[in-house]
C-alpha cells in the first residue's frame, strides 16, 4: 500500500514538473513574441509618422516606460518597465529625443534607447532676435511642424498656458534639438521653460541694491543691455550705466527701445524725428523701463542685468569697433559723441 502511495506521489511530481516546465515555455514563447512584435502606436493611425519621445536626464526605467506609453505606444508600461529590469540594460537607457516608427518592436525600442540613437534636428535661436525673427526661423526649420502658423503671438501664448504673457523675451535662445514631425509648439514650450529657470537663477543672485522691483523688469533690461551690446567685455558696465539712470529717474535714452517700438516701420536708419515720436517703448519721451522686453537676452544678459558693475558712469557711446566708451559728465559723453560718430579729434588740451 505504502509503495503504491509512494509511486502514485511520484507521478503525481512529474506531471507537476511537466506541468511547470509547459508552463515555463509558454511564458517564454508568449515573452519571445511581445519582444519581437510590433508595437502599436497611437501614431499609425494618422498617416504612419513616427512617434517623439522625449526623455529628460534622470528619468527612472520606470518613467521611461511612462513616457513611452504617454507619447503613444500603446501597451501597458509595466511590461515595458519590466522587460528594461531583466534585459540588464535598464541602466544604460540614455536622455534625448527619440522617433518610434511604426513596427518598432520592444526589443528595438530598448536597444535605440540604450545606445542613444535620437534621431534629431536642430533649430537656433540667437541671442538679440526678437521673438518675430525666432517665429520666422522656427517656421524655415527642417521636418518641424507648423502648429503655431496661423497662431497670433497672443493665442501662441495662451497655447503654452501663459495667457496675457507678452510673448517678447519670454524665450531663451539656444539651440534646441527635436524629432522629425515634432510640433513647432512643442520646441517653444521648451524655450519658455529654459528662460523662465534662467530668469530665476538669474533674480535669486541680483545685487540687493538693484533699483529692479521684480525679475519681470529684470528681464525688460536684460533685453535692452543684450541689443546694447557690442563687446562682451562691456555688458555690465552698459547695465550699470542704465542702474544709475533708474536710480535717479534719468531717461534710459537707448536707441534699440526706439527701433522696437517702430517695428517694421524701422528703415535702417534713426531719424531725430524718431526719436521724439512717443510709443510705449521710446526711452527718450518716456521714463523708467518700457512696457515689455525687446529682444531675447541670453544668460550673460540676465546676469549683467542684476549684478551690473559698479560705475558712475551715466553715459555710453559706441566707438565704432564694437567696444563702447563711458562718462560720468554730459560734457565728456559729448566729446566722445563727436569723437567716435563724427569723427572729430579731440581739442587740445582734451583728453584722449
Amino acid at each position: 500500500m505504502m509503495l503504491c502511495s509512494i509511486h502514485t506521489l511520484g507521478r503525481v511530481v512529474r506531471r507537476f514538473i511537466i506541468f511547470l516546465v509547459l508552463v515555463a515555455l509558454a511564458a517564454a514563447g508568449a515573452a519571445y513574441w511581445w519582444l519581437h512584435a510590433p508595437l502599436p502606436l497611437r501614431a499609425s493611425g494618422t498617416g504612419g509618422e513616427p512617434l517623439e519621445l522625449e526623455i529628460e536626464p534622470g528619468t527612472t526605467p520606470r518613467g521611461v516606460a511612462a513616457a513611452a506609453v504617454k507619447a503613444g505606444v500603446q501597451t501597458d508600461a509595466r511590461l515595458l518597465y519590466y522587460w528594461f529590469r531583466l534585459s540588464g540594460q535598464d541602466r544604460q537607457i540614455k536622455a534625448g529625443n527619440y522617433e518610434i516608427p511604426a513596427g518598432t518592436t520592444p526589443y528595438q525600442l530598448l536597444q535605440k534607447l540604450a545606445r542613444g540613437e535620437s534621431s534629431l534636428r536642430a533649430v537656433t535661436v540667437v541671442e538679440g532676435w526678437t521673438f518675430r525673427q525666432m517665429r520666422a526661423a522656427l517656421a524655415k526649420a527642417d521636418a518641424l511642424r507648423p502648429d503655431t502658423a496661423a497662431m497670433s503671438n497672443e493665442e501662441l501664448m495662451k497655447a503654452l498656458g501663459r495667457e496675457g504673457v507678452p510673448a517678447e523675451g519670454r524665450f531663451f535662445p539656444d539651440t534646441y534639438t527635436y524629432a522629425k514631425g515634432s510640433s513647432d509648439l512643442a520646441v517653444l514650450n521648451r524655450a519658455l521653460h529654459a528662460m523662465d529657470r534662467r530668469l530665476e537663477a538669474a533674480w535669486s543672485q541680483r545685487e540687493s541694491d538693484t533699483p529692479l522691483k521684480s525679475a519681470g523688469e529684470a528681464l525688460i533690461l536684460a533685453s535692452i543691455v543684450e541689443k546694447e551690446t557690442g563687446s562682451a567685455q562691456d555688458r555690465a558696465e552698459i547695465a550699470g550705466v542704465f542702474a544709475n539712470r533708474l536710480r535717479i529717474g534719468m531717461l534710459l535714452q537707448t536707441d534699440p527701445t526706439v527701433i522696437y517700438g517702430m517695428g517694421e516701420r524701422f528703415d535702417g536708419n534713426l531719424r531725430k524725428r524718431d526719436l521724439q515720436a512717443d510709443t510705449p517703448w521710446n526711452t527718450y519721451t518716456r521714463a523708467g523701463l518700457p512696457p515689455t522686453p525687446i529682444s531675447l537676452p541670453g544668460k550673460a544678459a540676465l546676469l549683467a542685468a542684476v549684478q551690473p558693475a559698479r560705475t558712475k558712469a551715466l553715459y555710453f557711446v559706441a566707438k565704432g569697433d564694437g567696444s563702447s566708451h563711458f562718462s560720468t559728465s554730459l560734457d565728456e559723453h559729448n566729446r566722445a559723441v563727436n569723437r567716435y560718430q563724427r569723427g572729430q579729434r579731440p581739442a587740445k588740451g582734451e583728453e584722449e
